[in-house]
């Protein structure tokens, strides 16, 4: 192919890479809104002073099934050994159980249906004593013609609170392999740059010598 055709290949690749690493923060969620139900788990660390989302996600296998289901949370406090129930949801209504979540807690989960899917609850100025182990609890009923059937779905959350946010170990190395990646296409173009201009110099050259070696034509006398 031609020098100027993998200028312009490796060129839209390294504008492409760019705009994904810029992109990807912001369009991560949307694969999420696309009405389909997806199970992604929580993350686990939580900023004293700020606000953090316990993500609980339970999809339903038979989506074509009517159902209606109750969540409740509970949490192990570090150096416990026994978990506390200290919240329940049912029926839209909202309920916090134990005092030490008192005005501190929201549901942040399914809305306007009794179906529940999503059971996230959001934390309000998270405290260091909020460290521990959360449990999410699903109690659904499928509602079939001539029966009910009654399943449990139990989910586990482990979060830390720290002073300040901490960046994670895949965020790192992603950003990292990106320049990489974008480093090595440039110095691929690099390469493939000088290969095209002494490809071109050297065309440049014959034609010079072909030129130079053909005969002139003889002068004709008037």
């Amino acid at each position: 192919y031609h020098c100027s055709d993998v200028l312009h290949q490796c060129i839209s690749v390294v504008l492409f890479k760019r705009y994904i690493y810029r992109c990807a923060p912001v369009c991560a969620p949307v694969s999420l809104c696309n009405g389909a139900c997806a199970e992604v788990d929580s993350d686990t660390e939580a900023v004293a002073g700020d606000g953090f989302k316990l993500g609980c996600i339970s999809c339903k296998i038979r989506g074509e099934v009517e159902a209606r289901a109750i969540a409740d949370w509970y949490f192990k406090a570090k150096g416990q050994t026994e978990f506390v129930h200290i919240f329940s949801y049912d029926s839209e209504t909202a309920i916090i159980i134990d005092n030490q979540f008192d005005d501190r807690v929201d549901w942040n989960g399914s809305r306007n249906t009794p179906d529940l899917q999503d059971a996230s609850i959001y934390i309000l100025n998270v405290t260091f004593n909020d460290s521990g182990v959360y449990r999410c609890f699903f109690r659904r009923t499928l509602l079939y013609n001539a029966y009910e059937y009654e399943t449990t779905v139990t989910k586990l959350v482990h979060l830390t609170v720290v002073a300040k946010a901490t960046r994670g170990t895949a965020s790192i190395v992603s950003e990292v392999m990106m320049y990489v990646s974008i480093i090595g296409l440039q110095l691929w173009l690099l390469v493939e740059m000088i290969y095209c201009y002494r490809k071109i110099a050297a065309a440049g050259d014959e034609a010079l010598r072909a030129s130079a070696s053909v005969p002139s034509s003889p002068s004709l006398n008037t």
